[in-house]
């Protein structure tokens, strides 16, 4: 097959672009490696909300159906993709793995699964949660006990009366920990490599995001303060149950790392003052039947969920191209092509930012077939936004 523009990933990125290229007159071949919509958010525990508020999560402006929460779920996200699909017209490929991505004259040669495509334009958007990232700690290859991604961590029915340590403070890790411990485990630790940066959903009446997102637009440093006094109101001081406030400022972490803040309910964080699951040291390795800690404890969990997060998936694909720093993410996400007619999309954003960039992708792409076309009345209105 060969086309103008070819978009990888049929996740919200790859979604909304695709949206907004067709908005714009431009026909774009979506390809998924698995077979449905937004199978990462599938995938995902049951518990799971997303933390961006309902008004600031939509693709395209498209609303929610009424009585959705101000935090959708995972289920009312998965089918606000299903209907963004069907309102946009949108066709995906499923079962189409792309294995590798080349230079091919004046366009682009992705191999995959179901043979060789190329394309004009490519545009990445497998998302920057693509393939779970597990610890290499050593011994861990002669661990007995059960050991899983968070991914795989659906909910606590399988753990009931069972000595669980998960692994990771951010919002995926102290959500299944509280998850666990409400659902019947007999015992529940976290185990912490560096102070998290939490904060509580909800700030009062109002979402801790939005004042969050506000506080961009100040110097740094004013941010940072305001921010400690927000926590410390919200959250409190966590420090005698092991979540000492980081040194460093939220907004100069953030910049530094490119990271998101570890976001939870009030309950959750009611939960650790309780007690009801407890704060531990960095796992330092790991035996047949023990975790041992850096503080020299030794542990015998039944059970090991790793929330250690994710890479973004790209080397294989894309690593020889060098258009991905020392990290594995890419050089320019949401803007400019890293190379001529290859972009990614939203590999930096969370999902209140995706309707920003892929109208920034599909503008540049739009714009830049345009210019190497004749162009005819009925294609420039078209391509008129």
């Amino acid at each position: 097959m060969t086309g103008e523009v070819l978009v990888i990933g049929a996740g919200p990125a790859g979604l909304a672009v695709a949206a907004e290229l067709r908005r714009r007159g431009v026909s774009a071949e979506i390809i998924e490696r698995s077979g449905e919509i937004g199978s990462s958010w599938r995938s995902r525990y049951d518990r799971l909300r997303l933390n961006t508020y309902r008004r600031y999560s939509t693709l395209s402006g498209d609303r929610y159906p009424p009585g959705t929460p101000a935090f959708p779920t995972r289920d009312q996200f998965v089918s606000y993709l299903e209907a963004y699909v069907k309102r946009h017209d949108l066709s995906v490929r499923f079962g189409v793995q792309v294995d590798r991505i080349d230079r091919c004259g004046d366009g682009w040669r992705v191999v995959t699964s179901a043979g060789d495509l190329t394309a004009r334009h490519v545009i990445m958007a497998t998302g920057r949660e693509h393939t779970p990232r597990m610890p290499a700690w050593p011994g861990l290859e002669q661990y007995q006990g059960r050991l899983l991604h968070s991914t795989e961590y659906r909910d606590p029915s399988p753990f009931r009366g069972a000595d669980v340590l998960v692994v990771g403070a951010g919002s995926s890790g102290l959500d299944i920990a509280y998850d666990l411990a409400q659902g019947g485990a007999a015992r529940v630790r976290v185990s912490i490599r560096s102070q998290p940066q939490v904060l509580a959903r909800m700030s009062g009446p109002v979402p801790t995001y939005i004042f969050a997102g506000l506080l961009f637009r100040v110097p740094v440093p004013l941010a940072n303060r305001i921010i400690r006094l927000t926590r410390r109101w919200t959250v409190g001081d966590l420090s005698p149950w092991g979540l000492a406030e980081p040194a460093e400022g939220l907004y100069t972490w953030a910049a530094r790392t490119g990271e998101h803040p570890t976001v939870v309910d009030g309950e959750v964080i009611k939960a650790i003052k309780a007690r009801q699951f407890e704060i531990v040291s960095n796992v330092s390795s790991v035996t047949a039947g023990e975790v041992l800690l850096d503080d020299g404890t030794a542990l015998r969990p039944d059970a090991i969920v790793a929330a250690t997060g994710f890479t973004s998936g790209l080397e294989p694909m894309v690593g020889h191209l060098g258009v991905l720093d020392e990290r594995g993410k890419p050089r320019s996400s949401g803007g400019p092509a890293v190379l001529p007619g290859l972009r990614f999309a939203c590999y930096v954003a969370n999902i209140d930012n995706i309707d920003h960039d892929t109208r920034v992708v599909a503008e540049q792409v739009s714009r830049e077939l345009a210019a190497t076309e004749p162009a005819s009345p009925e294609s420039m209105a078209a391509r008129a936004i």
